[in-house]
């Protein structure tokens, strides 16, 4: 299917906004996949805040020239579906949606090629690590349980003191 000029533009402007916003970035393979794999993808995305694309590599290219995501160019070779984490809150997204899709379909014939984040390039065996990274809630419970901890076994070890005073 061959796209006009105009449509060209209409798709490279509107990557090119969602990669200005995004965080993180996530290039794939996604030959091979069916309609309602495709669909359960582009779903789970719009939950969590993520920009889905297929997009010709060209006008990705094209998109990301000025942006911080320019590092993936070289990904950008084959059929390719681009995922753009939004959210400042969970910059991890784009990457635990490609995770959690090849956990739920183990047969499918997705691959992963490149992930970015803060213009830094990453292979795609780093999806685990990206794909663990807590968001902010999450990140914010560690924080709290790691404050709590030693006031929580100082006030055990007064409460301790306290009772073998009274039993001696």
């Amino acid at each position: 299917m061959t796209l006009r000029l105009e449509d060209k533009k209409e798709i490279v402007g509107a990557v090119n906004k969602a990669a200005s916003g995004a965080f993180a970035a996530v290039v794939a393979d996604y030959r091979g996949l069916t309609v309602g794999q495709l669909t359960q993808l582009r779903t789970k995305a719009r939950e969590q805040d993520v920009y889905l694309r297929v997009v010709r590599n060209t006008l990705a290219r094209r998109a990301f020239e000025g942006t911080q995501f320019s590092v993936l160019n070289d990904a950008l070779v084959g059929p390719t579906i681009i995922a753009l984490s939004l959210s400042e809150n969970d910059m991890g997204a784009a990457a635990r949606i490609f995770q959690d899709f090849l956990k739920d379909n183990a047969k499918a014939p997705l691959s992963v090629k490149a992930l970015s984040i803060d213009g830094k390039l990453y292979g795609a065996s780093d999806i685990d690590v990206v794909a663990k990274l807590p968001n902010r809630e999450q990140a914010l419970t560690m924080l709290a349980s790691v404050l709590q901890a030693p006031i929580s076994k100082f006030a055990r070890l007064m409460t301790s003191v306290k009772e073998q005073k009274e039993a001696a």
